[in-house]
């Protein structure tokens, strides 16, 4: 039986005839991003901001929507529910109202007399509030992971290749996770601790597509050492574009599954990642790929340390 094949072999793509185009481009819609997380800000969720939690098990199945539809009537904030692998146990998390301990108090008080009035044999089995101080407490350690993990990606890519290879990644990590923050801003899609989780996924899967490609570029740097680089890295790029694109539609297509049939409550997540997928298929080929050619890179730089490790001059061999 003949294999599918996405990308037909052989393919001579001209990509980096568009780079100085995808520059002008990334470049305004990463201003553009920025610019409204600073005015418009993000929409955070009680993991960041404070709020109410209350737990509750429902002696028999209840709906999600249902439940959320009741606490909507309380006029108590954007209620979000989350259930606990079964349509029984749900944690119910509620904005944390301005005003003294005693109007919080009250938000918790109406969540759970509604929830015993309306659901017979209900346990409630937590009643608390997350306070602002913890909350901001989480929105720094996990904007610092994020940015650990974007540098220190950087330096060992710095050490694996040449210094130009890790700045390229990481302006490339820096592009993709503005892109989606830039998306929230717009959107106001609640950001909780769902979102820090999707954009580490992010930067996992932007730096294994970016690596690939830079290892192939390093080869074929090695190979073709009098060839220019701007056909060369056309060259590395389509010899794996093949392998991204499966890898890219792979993704996005389960991802786009669970997003039309998968729970409210991972919509988030499943959206940071569809998006985050999408730009970081394109960056490693229009960012962490032209990168090299804006930093100067040469492939007779790898000549130069082949000799230093080797300790004798390789002679150069053309394509």
């Amino acid at each position: 039986m003949k294999l599918l094949k996405l990308v037909p072999d052989n393919t001579n793509i001209n990509f980096m005839g568009w780079r100085n185009f995808a520059l002008i481009v990334s470049i305004l819609l990463t201003v553009a991003s920025l610019t409204l997380v600073a005015v418009r800000g993000l929409n955070l969720g009680i993991d960041f901001v404070g709020g109410q939690v209350v737990r509750a098990t429902f002696a028999k199945p209840v709906s999600i929507e249902e439940l959320r539809g009741k606490v909507a009537t309380l006029d108590v904030g954007e209620a979000s529910i989350q259930d606990f692998g079964d349509s029984k146990t749900y944690q119910i998390r509620l904005p944390r109202p301005e005003g003294p301990d005693a109007a919080a108090n009250q938000v918790v008080t109406a969540v759970r007399t509604m929830v015993i009035r309306d659901y017979p044999g209900v346990k409630v089995t937590a009643g608390e509030s997350v306070s602002g101080k913890v909350s901001g407490e989480l929105a720094w350690d996990g904007a610092l992971a994020i940015s650990l993990a974007m540098l220190g990606i950087a330096v060992y890519i710095w050490f694996r290749f040449e210094w130009q290879f890790g700045v390229g990644a990481l302006l490339t990590l820096f592009h993709d996770v503005s892109m989606v923050l830039g998306f929230f801003a717009l959107t106001q899609l609640q950001v909780d601790l769902n979102i820090v989780a999707a954009f580490l996924a992010i930067v996992g899967y932007s730096l294994n597509d970016t690596v690939v490609i830079y290892d192939r570029i390093r080869e074929d740097m090695r190979k073709y050492r009098k060839m220019p680089i701007l056909s060369l890295l056309n060259q590395s790029l389509n010899e794996t574009l093949s392998r991204t694109m499966v890898t890219s539609l792979s993704i996005m297509l389960a991802l786009f599954v669970l997003l039309m049939l998968g729970p409210d409550v991972l919509f988030g997540l499943t959206i940071a990642i569809l998006l985050g997928t999408f730009v970081g298929t394109y960056s490693s080929i229009y960012i962490s790929a032209p990168s090299l050619v804006w930093m100067g890179l040469k492939p007779d730089s790898f000549l130069r340390q082949d000799q230093e490790d080797e300790g004798t001059a390789a002679p150069a061999r053309s394509a």
